[in-house]
């Protein structure tokens, strides 16, 4: 893989290292604001609703822009807004600064992902696609639970300074690794933007967007509110909280990188696999949480399950709108934060209900059902066609 793909991984670990860690951090956010966590949870919707509106619409106006340019410059913004969101009083400010985060993530990351594809041969989207995402794996290993800790320590505040400060060096790493092509060389000679947004009316292009949308919803439904399962539910001290988000992160890093070398020839068999799995896991998790051991085990195994479907389908979406070169990148953000928003929605809902904390774990294993009953008839439509590199 080539090295400016690393240092696109290195941005995206800095920005999802903001994106995951208010799981560990909604607690204190939420005493400190005079707000309840299920309000505070919100926050990671903003981040989201700012990313789905944000893909497209950041990614069509990026179109004639200078691709190094663009990607140092939805950098910056993103750090400037954590900047501000350390500093503000106001739970209001907070949440702005979330949406205006988001947008810079979502321009970032629609391009990135464009430009990704474009660094590797066409059947090795996939195995890209994983090397880019590594980066938010990566941010669930390290960069969440040290922001956790970091919280628990000094303060959620440290945590949002932190972030700011890791954005640095990886905006010098696009500055120094980044070709200085333009992506408007792309615009000019592939098709018209009326005829990339046309795309999203092709059937298989929406079912597999719907399929990873509903697959993120779970994954964050759960995510997002781990930290009170880990104090109400097991019983365990603050610290453990980034012990539980290390093993959910390690295991997304695993099922990301097994997922990147099937993913291209072999979409079905990870679905087929993974989908039952993750089925069964969540309950299985909601019914064990109280149990530290089983708890740990379940959260690696999620972790890993998740992402490796997850990641499977956003892959399929790069696949199946090669016809929209400057736009596939946005439409999987878009795809990816449907999902990271309504899940931490849905899950925010149970947790008023007699299910408590378990409720957003019950929440996943519902989303991941709804997801399979829709894809199980469908299958067909989301094995890979080598000879076209397309779905079929």
């Amino acid at each position: 893989m080539p090295l400016p793909l690393y240092l696109l991984a290195l941005a995206v670990f800095a920005m999802g290292t903001s994106e995951f860690m208010l799981a560990g951090l909604l607690p204190d956010i939420a005493s400190e604001l005079d707000v309840t966590v299920g309000t505070a949870g919100v926050l990671t919707s903003a981040f989201a609703i700012g990313m789905i509106v944000g893909a497209p619409l950041v990614a069509a106006l990026a179109r004639d822009w200078p691709r190094r340019s663009s990607l140092l410059g939805f950098i910056l913004a993103f750090t400037a807004a954590h900047a501000v969101g350390a500093v503000t009083t106001s739970f209001p400010v907070l949440f702005a600064t979330r949406v205006v985060a988001a947008l810079a993530n979502a321009g970032f990351l629609a391009v990135a992902l464009t430009a990704a594809a474009t660094l590797v041969s066409p059947d090795k989207k996939g195995r890209a696609l994983a090397v880019l995402l590594s980066g938010t794996t990566m941010a669930t290993i390290a960069g969440v639970p040290g922001g956790s800790v970091l919280g628990t320590l000094l303060g959620w505040r440290a945590a949002f300074w932190a972030v700011a400060a890791l954005c640095l060096p990886a905006a010098l790493g696009i500055l120094k690794g980044i070709p200085t092509g333009r992506a408007q060389e792309e615009a000019t000679a592939g098709p018209a933007l009326r005829a990339e947004l046309a795309q999203l009316a092709r059937p298989r292009l929406i079912l597999v967007m719907l399929l990873g949308a509903l697959v993120n919803a779970a994954t964050f439904a759960s995510f997002t509110f781990l930290a009170p399962v880990v104090t109400d539910t097991a019983g365990l001290d603050e610290l453990w909280i980034s012990v539980v988000l290390v093993l959910f992160g390690a295991g997304s890093f695993v099922g990301v990188t097994v997922a990147g070398r099937l993913s291209d020839q072999r979409p079905g068999l990870v679905i087929a696999v993974g989908g039952p799995l993750l089925l069964l896991g969540w309950p299985v998790l909601a019914m064990l949480a109280d149990k530290p051991v089983a708890l740990f085990a379940l959260v690696f195994v999620q972790g890993a399950l998740s992402f490796a479907l997850g990641s499977t389908l956003i892959t399929r979406v790069l696949y199946e709108a090669t016809e929209a070169p400057t736009m596939a990148g946005s439409y999987a953000t878009a795809a990816l934060n449907v999902g990271a928003a309504a899940g931490p929605l849905i899950a925010a809902a149970t947790l008023s209900t007699t299910a408590g904390t378990h409720g957003p774990l019950w929440a996943s294993g519902l989303l991941v059902a709804v997801a399979l009953l829709i894809a199980f008839p469908l299958r067909t439509a989301i094995e890979a066609d080598r000879s076209t590199e397309v779905l079929r």
